[in-house]
């Protein structure tokens, strides 16, 4: 009897084998011969010289590279300080919004503002604004320069965003977590501290680091202000030599940073989601 039930589990496993590879082949061909099409259509257009030359000319790409990677060293720094920033923010206004009872109504009335306020200013906006607005007024003890209040409107939208993805990892967690927490004798805010916040922070950690892609790429926003970031010195080195090769430059190297870490959030999520489903989460 199992004699007989082998043959048929290998014929199985054959049959399975063969579709895995027609389907590898299958995809490596229509990828091939899409991207063949696709470059063929460009190189082969009437314009195509003229836009190598003013895109992806080498020696533009040589001459301006050191410039803009210098530049791209003041975007590390600000993606660096950013990300120190706004989880504390951003958990401290997500606290302020879950205390409960009238007491802590005011509070909770100002967390919504928060949110509210600079979640619906564009960023780039927001940048403008205090970057120019604030240096301005020149009030005495308030910092002057642009990269900081570029900093500080970084820190400000992002923050309103992450704030709400902590507060929907706080109310994802079962009420009856927080009833047991003050049954036990803790008060509100340990109740927060003990409880709920190390739950709520894990289930939303790949939402978190989806926001730290995106905030790598915005960082490039603060060269409105005149800030000489990568983005800013390819603009300058285009507008003396007429050639958009820089920008190219400036996007290999904010591609060299986003594309690690995209997969790596792409890995994390993978791998949270499999734990999830192996506890029954």
């Amino acid at each position: 009897m199992s004699a007989g039930v082998a043959p048929r589990r290998s014929a199985v496993s054959e049959f399975f084998e063969q579709e895995g590879a027609r389907a590898g082949v299958i995809t490596v061909v229509s990828t091939v011969a899409f991207f063949g099409v696709a470059i063929v259509a460009v190189v082969s257009s009437p314009n195509w010289p003229r836009v190598r030359d003013q895109f992806f000319s080498w020696d533009d790409f040589v001459d301006a590279f050191p410039s803009v990677i210098d530049g791209f060293w003041l975007n590390v720094q600000l993606f660096f300080w950013s990300m120190l920033l706004i989880p504390v923010v951003a958990l401290i206004v997500a606290v302020m919004r879950s205390l409960r009872g009238p007491a802590f109504t005011p509070i909770r009335l100002l967390s919504v503002i928060y949110t509210d306020v600079f979640r619906g200013i564009p960023l780039i906006l927001l940048i403008l604004l205090l970057g120019f607005g604030v240096p301005a007024l020149q009030i005495q003890g308030l910092p002057t320069s642009s990269t900081v209040w570029g900093l500080i409107a970084l820190t400000l939208s992002y923050s309103a965003y992450t704030a709400e993805i902590y507060r929907s990892g706080i109310d994802a967690v079962p009420e009856s977590q927080r009833s047991s927490a003050r049954s036990l004798g803790l008060t509100q805010f340990q109740s927060l501290r003990f409880a709920i916040l190390p739950q709520a922070v894990r289930n939303v950690v790949p939402a978190l680091m989806n926001t730290v892609v995106s905030l790598q790429k915005d960082v490039a926003l603060i060269s409105v202000l005149g800030v000489r970031d990568a983005t800013r010195e390819a603009q300058i080195i285009t507008s003396r030599t007429f050639n958009y090769t820089p920008f190219l430059a400036a996007t290999v190297l904010f591609l060299a940073v986003s594309i690690p870490l995209t997969r790596y959030v792409d890995w994390y999520t993978s791998r949270d989601r499999s734990e999830r489903s192996q506890a029954g989460v």
